[in-house]
């Protein structure tokens, strides 16, 4: 006689719900050769091993600091900011609770993203030193803070000090501000103290195109991206199954619609607007600045997808992308920061304008105190950031020295800091890799031909 495999609705929903989580924290995680495909394709040849090697760091040295104090800094600060009683060994807790293990995972891929960010805003003359101490450090502190003021219940959460002041909590749902934004503002600062490349400005000051080396590269890198962008968003809805009072089982089929919904048309907002800007500002749709207004689309709802109408989405999403390419510039040209993946633009200023304006476009409409909130929260991370960011950089630059050598710099940094060609074929004559913008290469064994290749204007 055969007996019926009986369950609880609960541990169906909690096993339904966890193997959700790590699915979406594998395609997180795919996001990591998505960035190093836009990030490779837009340095020179000569620089593409060391971006490779800086992103392969990001992850493993990340993943190990946050796992040791990482996630306990951010259970820290969420109670140092928040009232009531707090225990600083119950924030080490997860190291030993293997219940805890998969939450701890998805909250590194997050980490992990922010860290990651960085990486292009500094290319081509970062020492590689100097950056492994500052990811170690982002992940340790920097980005563990920003979450402890809000996901982690801190400052900025309905139970933390400033939101019980507001009577609201602060909405990010899935990280463009704790993620985005606190990347972008650490890249932009950090590309600062680090300079720009020769030859990026001239005698007088104007910014002169560096191109990059592949836009296939990018733009491949962009539509990974994208993809992994899903686990971003959708998966932070992180229950799929819920169990109702009487015991059934209740799919959250409309919670996860309007995520998916939201991030799409934000998506393709920004892409659209980005492509008509760049059709403004330089005659032509270009395909590097579309592949940017299409993530800073998604920058711009990732905090929003949950918590606004379908239409405020898309107005989110291409506000993103009509501000990424004058954000660009006004980095370069104004603020004299050489931003060479445009980190600021995509992740900083759509992070911070389409989470400041949640409560514009909320499903259940304007909310003064929530408003205020918001636009207290990204100010305040901000300013954590850089105050943070400024002094791992100074102290590292005091240390360690934050820049490469002339020579180095001049001769490519996979040579320099790795000892490696990417493209051993691109050489004259076997000397060193000439796919830098120089004035030949040879790719293919044969005859040399003339370079070429595209940049962002």
């Amino acid at each position: 006689m055969s007996v019926p495999l009986q369950a609880d609705a609960s541990t169906i929903a909690a096993g339904v719900n966890n193997v959700w989580i790590l699915v979406v924290t594998f395609l997180i995680f795919f996001m990591q050769p998505g960035f190093a495909l836009l990030e490779a394709g837009q340095v020179r040849a000569k620089n593409v091993g060391n971006v490779l090697m800086k992103n392969m760091t990001d992850w493993i040295l990340g993943t190990l600091i946050y796992f040791v104090v990482g996630a306990a800094i951010a259970t820290i600060v969420g109670g140092l900011t928040s009232p009531g009683p707090f225990s600083i060994s119950a924030a080490f807790a997860y190291v030993n609770d293997p219940t805890a293990w998969i939450g701890w995972l998805f909250g590194a891929v997050f980490a992990m993203t922010a860290a990651t960010i960085v990486s292009g805003a500094v290319a081509e003359r970062m020492e590689f030193n100097a950056y492994v101490l500052f990811t170690v450090l982002m992940t340790a502190i920097i980005y563990p803070v920003v979450v402890g003021f809000t996901w982690g219940g801190g400052l900025l959460s309905s139970g933390g000090f400033l939101g019980n002041v507001l009577g609201a909590g602060y909405l990010d749902f899935a990280g463009a501000t704790v993620v985005h934004m606190c990347g972008g503002v650490a890249g932009l600062v950090a590309a600062k103290m680090v300079g720009a490349r020769k030859g990026r400005y001239d005698a007088n000051g104007e910014s002169q195109p560096i191109p990059g080396h592949s836009m296939l590269l990018a733009v491949l890198g962009t539509f990974i991206l994208a993809f992994g962008w899903y686990g971003f968003n959708v998966g932070t809805q992180a229950t799929i199954l819920s169990v109702a009072d009487d015991g059934s089982l209740t799919f959250m089929g409309a919670a996860l619609g309007r995520v998916a919904l939201v991030t799409t048309l934000g998506m393709g907002a920004g892409g659209a607007m980005a492509m008509l800007m760049s059709a403004r500002y330089q005659g032509k749709p270009d395909p590097l600045w579309t592949a940017n207004g299409l993530l800073a689309g998604l920058v711009a709802v990732t905090g929003a997808v949950p918590h606004v109408t379908w239409w405020g989405g898309a107005l989110l999403g291409g506000l993103g992308g009509f501000l990424v390419l004058p954000a660009f510039r006004f980095t370069v040209d104004t603020l004299k920061v050489d931003d060479v993946c445009g980190v600021f633009a995509v992740h900083g200023v759509a992070g911070a304008v389409g989470t400041a304006l949640i409560p514009v476009f909320a499903v259940g409409g304007f909310s003064a105190s929530q408003f205020a909130l918001q636009i207290l929260g990204v100010l305040i991370i901000a300013a954590w950031t850089v105050t943070a960011s400024g002094i791992v950089l100074y102290v590292l630059d005091l240390t360690v020295g934050l820049r490469v050598g002339e020579t180095e710099e001049a001769e490519g940094l996979d040579l320099g800091e790795h000892g490696v060609s990417v493209y051993p074929e691109f050489v004259a004559d076997g000397e060193s890799p000439m796919a830098d913008g120089g004035s030949s290469v040879r790719t293919d064994g044969g005859e040399f031909v003339a370079s070429d290749g595209g940049e962002r204007e």
